[in-house]
């Protein structure tokens, strides 16, 4: 491997004090007063029409991914993760899909919510866990500053 990998191995498993500390004074000031734990939330207000449901996404580097993986030699088990993988080069226009939400059946916005395309309510983001992590990373940050 080379040194960039062993590198990025590191820092996987350095503690966020220890990332921390490898900041010296100046960087940690400058991170200190550039963010903030304070958080906005925009109010969204929807507009009057519902999109058209094309409008939503934009899917053509996902299909001429998904063309060349069909029309390859590789295995069928890997085109079948190959096709997969594609699927993440599609591009959301979230302010469309905000519209199309507001207008949308309750069956269709809950089902919205669970795919993390909206979120509304912050206890169900947790239900969800889409915030899982944030708190895991929280409590593990705060469990180490208790032990200082």
């Amino acid at each position: 491997m080379g040194s960039n990998c062993w590198l990025g191995l590191g820092l996987l498993t350095m503690t966020i004090q220890q990332k921390l500390e490898m900041f010296d004074n100046d960087e940690q000031h400058l991170i200190d007063t550039t963010y903030t734990k304070k958080v906005d939330v925009p109010l969204y207000v929807p507009k009057y029409e519902k999109p058209n449901i094309y409008e939503l996404y934009d899917n053509l580097k996902a299909i001429k991914l998904i063309q060349k993986i069909n029309n390859s030699n590789v295995s069928e088990d890997e085109k079948k993760f190959l096709t997969l993988a594609a699927y993440r080069h599609i591009i959301f226009s979230f302010a469309k899909i905000a519209d199309y939400y507001a207008h949308s059946s309750a069956e269709m916005q809950e089902l919205m919510e669970q795919s993390a395309l909206v979120i509304v309510d912050f206890d169900k983001a947790i239900e969800y866990g889409f915030v899982a992590l944030n708190n895991q990373l929280s409590n593990q940050y705060l469990e180490e500053q208790s032990d200082r």
